[in-house]
């Protein structure tokens, strides 16, 4: 492991694949520091100067805090968080079980709450670093199928919100990160709720969409993107990745203004002042 004290250093959880394999590497290619948190281990860990390969299980609170003292011990600091890992299972929003359920959101939602907890007191001391929460085209809307995906970065997005107007007060920057599709062992390692047969025809119908129309990009444009981000001396509270997630946001958004506006005389009749009930 290299000696250097003085080049960034980065925390990367699910290091070991896909998007977070890419940027580690993207890091490491700038000579940067990277502590590299994935449960199977970063490949060819023992070749890669200036990384530290730990081996840590998101969903564990203790491990994470654990490893985050870990790195910080062995670099001294920590200047960018990217919180990665997830997990995908696919099924609609009835077959899941309470075990499937619990497992989408216990590593898209907790780990990256477990992950953010454990850096926020290194960051608020330094008075600078940037979190960023690698969220998905799923929490610019629910779409079926994806429904318990969707829940995870939902919730995720809704923390991070918060998050950054807190870590903010303390100079902390936060970026929420919405990749549309690459090819990461996201999809290869992704599981299936038990299928319920009265939802075959919609299920063949959007096999066949996929099939058609589904095209996704090399990891390493996303990682590009994410070194550009951190790099900026004004990162946005947002962040698209892809041409056709940029599109989606802006129809979706669309839409939500068109339904808020058609129901505006309903939404201001719901509100009058009154005195305090005693």
């Amino acid at each position: 492991m290299t000696q250097s004290t003085t080049s960034p250093v980065w925390l990367i959880t699910g290091a070991s694949s896909g998007l977070g394999l890419a940027i580690t590497r993207s890091a490491l290619a700038l000579g940067d520091r990277v502590i590299a948190v994935s449960r199977s281990g970063f490949p060819d860990a023992t070749s890669e100067e200036n990384l530290l390969d730990l081996r840590v299980d998101v969903t564990d609170r203790a491990a994470v805090f654990a490893a985050v003292t870990v790195g910080v011990e062995a670099f001294g600091r920590l200047d960018v968080v990217v919180n990665n890992a997830g997990i995908m299972t696919t099924g609609f929003v009835e077959e899941f079980s309470e075990e499937q359920a619990r497992a989408q959101l216990d590593t898209n939602f907790f780990g990256a709450l477990w992950v953010s907890q454990a850096v926020m007191p290194v960051l608020r001391g330094q008075g600078s670093g940037h979190i960023v929460q690698i969220s998905s085209i799923g929490a610019l809307g629910g779409f079926p199928s994806t429904g318990l995906y969707s829940a995870s970065k939902f919730a995720l997005e809704g923390l991070s919100e918060a998050l950054a107007l807190e870590a903010g007060t303390f100079g902390v920057k936060l970026t929420i990160v919405e990749p549309g599709g690459y090819w990461t062992d996201l999809y290869n390692r992704m599981s299936q709720a038990d299928p319920n047969p009265a939802y075959d025809d919609l299920r063949a119908e959007l096999e066949k969409q996929f099939a058609e129309g589904s095209i996704d990009s090399d990891p390493a444009l996303a990682a590009e993107a994410i070194v550009k981000l951190v790099d900026s001396d004004d990162p946005p509270l947002r962040l698209l990745l892809g041409s056709m997630v940029y599109d989606l946001a802006f129809d979706l958004s669309q839409q939500k203004l068109e339904t808020w506006a058609a129901w505006e005389d309903v939404s201001r009749a719901a509100e009058h002042a009154i005195p305090e009930p005693r």
